[in-house]
């Protein structure tokens, strides 16, 4: 008995210092919303498990190498054990315990992560290969960065135009797929000021890497500064003349330099060096002049003229307004 007892206390403190050895590391980082919490909570309630599971197997394991080893001389065989009912129940029913326990929690933790605020500010969200895009209905706004204000339930729609993609956001803990030709939903409180980065976390294609966007959690009087920016900013792109500047921001943030080289080099499309005003040969064997007509065409319906040497369906189809469809046409035109 005096065995058990000094293998239970040594596996008590083997829990300890292990769990205190994971925390010590830093496993998860800042929680940055109020989702985090609950699921945080269940990670340390896992970490808890996990570290005595650990220390139940290694630590008798450990003692019976070293109290059990056979002696110089000793040459019979050990005692034979034929089963141990009471153990094996012991071992059956404690596990299903502890799992439809950690069902519970984590049906728990779901409920509150999925809490419904009817006051939610609503955002489109869009996956392309490999760019976000975000939406705001409620002010006429789109960008490739998002903002939120800080305490605020947001909820998220989201849609994928081409592959599946999954919006995730280690901060906020939640992670959602996007697939298409649905709209998934995505609700988050955010609840820490600061600079994060949304990823792809679905592998979607060559540059599922790159697939980042900047994400800001800012004060409401912030929120409100940016919205008011970024409406200006809207209002005279579509009153003013294009804008090449504007355009190579589209470029670099929607997703088009994944496919489109600015050198000449080969890509998942033609390059756009010396594009605008050159001849192109398209996959039935006529010839076609890059203008302004059949840029903006190849934009908005990528499948009506496709280059010779490349597949049809690689370009989805990007929700763009007119005035950046031009701004874009004018970056083209800059590369020579």
């Amino acid at each position: 008995m005096r065995r058990f007892v000094f293998v239970a206390a040594l596996v008590l403190a083997s829990t300890m210092l292990v769990y205190t050895g994971l925390n010590t590391i830093g496993l998860m980082p800042v929680e940055a919303s109020a989702q985090s919490v609950s699921i945080d909570n269940l990670f340390n309630l896992e970490v808890i498990a996990i570290s005595f599971l650990f220390s139940l197997i290694v630590v008798p394991l450990v003692y019976s190498l070293i109290v059990f080893r056979r002696r110089p001389g000793e040459t019979g065989d050990g005692a034979y054990f034929d089963g141990n009912a009471r153990l094996e129940i012991v071992w059956t029913v404690v596990p299903l315990i502890t799992v439809l326990a950690f069902a519970y929690l984590g049906a728990q933790s779901l409920g509150e992560t999925r809490r419904v605020d009817p006051q939610a500010m609503q955002i489109s969200v869009t996956g392309i290969q490999w760019a976000w895009s975000f939406n705001y209905p409620d002010y006429g706004i789109q960008s490739n960065e998002l903002y939120l204000p800080v305490n605020q339930q947001v909820l998220l729609n989201m849609t994928s135009k081409d592959v599946i993609h999954s919006f995730w956001v280690p901060e906020f803990r939640v992670k959602q797929d996007l697939v298409p030709g649905r709209t998934t939903e995505y609700r988050i409180t955010p609840t820490l000021l600061g600079d994060y980065k949304v990823r792809c976390a679905e592998l979607c294609g060559t540059s599922h890497a790159y697939m980042l966007a900047p994400i800001h959690v800012v004060s409401e009087a912030d929120f409100q500064a940016w919205v008011q920016k970024e409406q200006a900013a809207a209002a005279a792109a579509a009153s003013g003349s294009p804008d090449p500047t504007r355009g190579q921001q589209l470029y670099e943030n929607i997703g088009c330099k994944a496919c489109h080289s600015l050198d000449g080099s080969a890509g998942v499309g033609p390059s756009w060096k010396g594009l605008f005003g050159s001849e192109v040969e398209l996959n039935d064997g006529t010839k076609v002049t890059a203008d302004q007509a059949y840029i903006v065409e190849s934009i908005k319906n990528p499948g009506a003229k496709i280059v010779n040497g490349f597949q049809a369906g690689a370009m989805p189809q990007f929700s763009l307004t007119d005035a950046q469809i031009n701004d874009i046409v004018a970056f083209i035109k800059t590369v020579k």
